[in-house]
């Protein structure tokens, strides 16, 4: 087991990096002293597929354990699935409980347990157990926890750092490759944001990656652990200019979510993939990115089985989703640009026609 520590004083916690060990859960925990009552939040796919040992473990370690299902897609992070888990827990606590919750699934899932913790009670402790890899290496780190509200995604969010990322990539064994290619976007925007070898490893193993092959994720979940890892530790409520760079591929990736209405016909990870595509667009455009690195960049989310143009969607509702984004800064747009395998910049003011440009050819 790697433990990667996200350093944040007080408020510091390990990722757990392991393979097959999901067991250790409940030992781990319980080191934590974080209470003696835990919540397990859930869809019931993930209940089937790993609930018995997750509450096996934790109770074979001295817990109580209940567990809550909320539905399998975006729309769990609702206003209405918030206040129904926030009355589930008045009603499960009590003057001998100690709560704290247990997020067992994916990016929905964390944010949606996670933004519960951090209004229950004005905050309660919870770990993140997340079980696919867009999560493992993204959204169950840093503390960035939300819900979705009618005009856009993730309108309504705490910074809430959990006290622990249980990462353990034996989960990933049931994802099928659509679910293993949403999570390589993520992986891909660390490898272009912060590390040529990560897309180099990535441009020669994508194949490997998406066969489940045990090496090939556990040293791209351990890297892009690490490099979130450091940045959010420089810059943990993102009001420094730092972990913006973390938001490639999402202004333009949300507004494609929520034109789609938040559906499965584009998951998290296909939108970031398109909008890391536009993006790369405008840089090019705008003379800051080499025609050599946009097409590497193309490449590679083709080949990692991700979409490269977009299909039954409007522009014009994807662009007016955009400027409904909460990356808006005084009224100006923000985008994050790669300028080169590994680097990017942070540009506001994007001239309006530009943004259309890129979104048009993804057509």
């Amino acid at each position: 087991m790697r433990k990667i520590k996200v350093r944040l004083g007080k408020r510091s916690y390990d990722i757990a990096v392991c393979s097959n060990e999901i067991t250790r859960l409940g030992s781990v925990v319980k080191k934590l002293k974080i209470g003696t009552d835990a919540i397990v939040i859930t869809n019931s796919t993930i209940k089937r597929l790993f609930g018995s040992k997750v509450k096996k473990s934790l109770e074979s370690a001295g817990f109580s354990v209940n567990i809550k299902i909320v539905p399998d897609s975006e729309t769990a992070k609702s206003e209405t699935r918030c206040i129904e888990l926030l009355n589930y827990l008045s009603k499960s606590d009590g003057s001998r409980k100690k709560l704290f919750i247990v997020a067992l699934g994916g990016g929905v899932v964390g944010d949606l347990a996670g933004f519960v913790a951090s209004i229950y009670r004005r905050g309660i402790p919870y770990i993140q157990v997340p079980t696919t890899l867009l999560a493992q290496v993204d959204s169950a780190i840093g503390g960035k926890v939300a819900i979705d509200l009618k005009v856009g995604k993730n309108l309504a969010g705490s910074f809430y750092q959990p006290r622990l990322v249980f990462s353990d990539t034996g989960l990933l064994r049931t994802l099928g490759k659509k679910d293993l290619a949403s999570g390589m976007a993520e992986v891909i925007k660390y490898g272009i944001i912060k590390s040529p070898p990560l897309f180099k490893f990535l441009e020669k193993n994508y194949k490997k990656v998406l066969r489940g092959d045990k090496r090939s994720l556990q040293y791209i979940v351990g890297v892009a652990s690490a490099i979130k890892a450091n940045i959010v530790a420089k810059d943990e409520y993102d009001g420094k200019n730092v972990r913006v760079i973390l938001n490639l591929g999402h202004t333009i990736g949300h507004a494609i979510e929520a034109a789609a209405q938040y559906k499965k016909s584009y998951s998290h990870g296909q939108a970031v993939a398109l909008g890391m595509i536009a993006a790369s667009r405008i840089s090019m455009q705008l003379g800051l990115l080499d025609k050599s690195a946009y097409s590497r960049i193309k490449k590679l989310i083709k080949n990692a089985g991700l979409p490269s143009v977009i299909k039954g969607l409007d522009t014009g509702n994807i662009f007016s989703a955009q400027e409904h984004d909460k990356k808006f800064i005084h009224g100006k747009n923000r985008f994050v640009l790669p300028v080169k395998i590994g680097k990017v910049v942070v540009k506001e003011g994007i001239p309006r026609s530009l943004i259309k440009d890129s979104i048009a050819s993804l057509l």
